[in-house]
């Protein structure tokens, strides 16, 4: 699998980012399946975060095998510095490990939410600790909704984040607006050599009011192989300031993504779009987390 240097902290990851939000509602056995499964694709990257349910909980008794191949990220969706100081060390015991690569702000998805992060006594203030501490290597953001390339634009103003890991796939990009703001965050990341990470790729709708939920998803997925590719091909094969994308939180899916990352060779970004553009219900991604 093709790796991508990860910005200034010069990991070479894999452009297909664990993402370990599929770990959160299954047993250990699944679990242990499907990171095997990353694992021997070339996956070297694994993004979980405290709020992901028993995702990490499901990682840590791995982690006295793999630790030293994979990157390991995670994140703290609390907003204090005490309540954040205390998830990081449960992060840690949970994980089995006494470093983590990168400790993210979870869902800075608002100026508002910014606020709390970056002020006195917020929660940077723990990661911060941490990271002085030899707790945790480095530093990042991460949000969703419309207004994430924005406001993770500002808070690399206000703080040198090592990473960013925002919202991009084919249908948010024909959004003038949000096509402005991620350009314009791109511009911010390159100049401060951050590693840029992309969440909702194969993100097809918003789950519809009584609609039954097939997959473990906060979103309707593409599960069709035709599409994966093509959204995977749009977004490798289109931006190469992306590091990497996390994969759906659904490990169903995730074989499907592997194959998808092997055959984005035969497409341009071009012919991937017009794939993406047969697609009759591809509507924004964004919904309400469930945190």
């Amino acid at each position: 699998m093709e790796t991508r240097r990860l910005g200034r902290l010069e990991h070479q990851s894999s452009v297909l980012i664990y993402g370990a939000a599929a770990l959160g509602a299954v047993d250990q056995d699944r679990a242990d399946a499907s990171i095997q499964e990353a694992l021997d694709a070339g996956i070297n990257h694994f993004d979980v975060a405290a709020d992901y349910g028993d995702a990490e909980r499901r990682l840590g008794p791995r982690m006295g095998e793999i630790r030293d191949r994979i990157f390991l990220a995670t994140k703290t969706g609390r907003r204090t510095y005490h309540e954040a100081w205390s998830e990081i060390n449960r992060s840690l015991e949970l994980l089995q490990t006494d470093r983590i690569d990168l400790i993210q702000m979870h869902a800075v998805c608002d100026l508002e939410n910014l606020d709390l992060v970056t002020g006195k006594g917020g929660s940077l203030e723990a990661a911060i600790r941490a990271k002085e501490e030899g707790m945790v290597g480095a530093i990042g953001i991460t949000g969703h909704t419309a207004a994430a390339p924005s406001v993770h634009r500002e808070g690399l103003r206000r703080f040198d984040f090592d990473s960013v890991l925002t919202p991009l796939n084919y249908r948010l990009a024909s959004d003038p607006q949000y096509a402005d703001d991620y350009a314009a965050l791109v511009e911010v990341v390159k100049a401060s050599d951050a590693a840029l990470m992309t969440i909702k790729m194969i993100a097809r709708r918003n789950w519809q009011e009584g609609e039954q939920k097939n997959y473990d998803t906060w979103y309707q997925p593409f599960d069709e192989q035709r599409y994966i590719t093509a959204a995977t091909a749009w977004l490798l094969n289109g931006h190469p300031e992306i590091t990497g994308l996390a994969t759906a939180g659904e490990t169903r899916l995730l074989q499907q993504m592997i194959v998808a990352e092997r055959e984005r060779a035969e497409l341009t970004p071009e012919a991937a779009a017009a794939i993406l553009d047969e697609v009759h219900d591809y509507t924004s991604p964004f919904v309400d987390m469930p945190f």
